[in-house]
């Protein structure tokens, strides 16, 4: 099963107030696992960049200055999301900002069913835990350390690993395992006739002749 694991950076908090997508990261998934494949764009916003938005990813309006617009990069953009399921943290954010670049080129929105958030994942698996990336990384052990600034691509990696954890993978996997080996055993002790336990008469005399030669066994002394 194909599925895409998605994350945006952006000038700000919302599209309706004129904020853009700066930065786009994909990791193609197949199985839940990633395949190697990736789609990353950095995004000219056509506007200035706030100071608190570049504290949080690093990119500023310079950098960002001979970028494509999202309208350069969107039918690419387009083909790599395909119609796979789209895992994205904060569902919402993400795709309200996706669909008003779409808007504003004339497309018909992504469908919000084809988003799969983890933020709503993690909530319902631990309740009243934090939901944040940062927080599920540190609680499924997974290395962060270099996530002083956001990154799209960077975050979208570190999300399909989360990802694995929420869904139960290697756990899932294991007790599949599990089940397996005990459907055999269950199996193959079935198979087998009962084992008798009270001895035969021919049995008893033989033993009774081996007794008979014993001299002095320690059980009569």
């Amino acid at each position: 099963m194909r599925e895409v694991v998605l994350d945006t950076e952006t000038t700000g908090l919302s599209p309706k107030s004129g904020d853009r997508i700066v930065e786009i990261g994909c990791v193609e998934l197949d199985n839940h696992l990633p395949t190697g494949r990736t789609f990353h764009e950095y995004i000219n916003p056509e506007r200035d960049m706030p100071e608190q938005a570049q504290a949080v990813h690093g990119l500023s309006e310079e950098f960002l200055s001979d970028k494509p617009v999202f309208a350069d990069v969107s039918e690419a953009f387009n083909e790599f999301l395909g119609d796979s399921p789209l895992i994205i943290h904060n569902a919402d954010f993400d795709m309200g900002f996706i669909n008003a670049e779409r808007e504003r080129l004339g497309l018909d929105p992504l469908p919000r069913d084809q988003a799969v958030d983890t933020v709503q994942m993690a909530r319902k698996k631990f309740p009243g835990a934090q939901a944040s990336l940062d927080a599920l990384c540190r609680r499924f052990q997974i290395d962060n350390s270099d996530r002083e600034l956001h990154g799209a691509l960077k975050d979208a990696r570190l999300l399909a690993e989360v990802y694995l954890e929420l869904i139960g993978g290697r756990q899932q996997g294991l007790e599949l395992a599990a089940e397996t080996v005990t459907d055999a055993l269950v199996f193959e002790r079935n198979q087998r006739p009962a084992r008798p336990h009270v001895p035969s008469p021919e049995e008893e005399a033989l033993h009774g002749e081996f007794l008979a030669k014993l001299s002095k066994p320690i059980w009569c002394a």
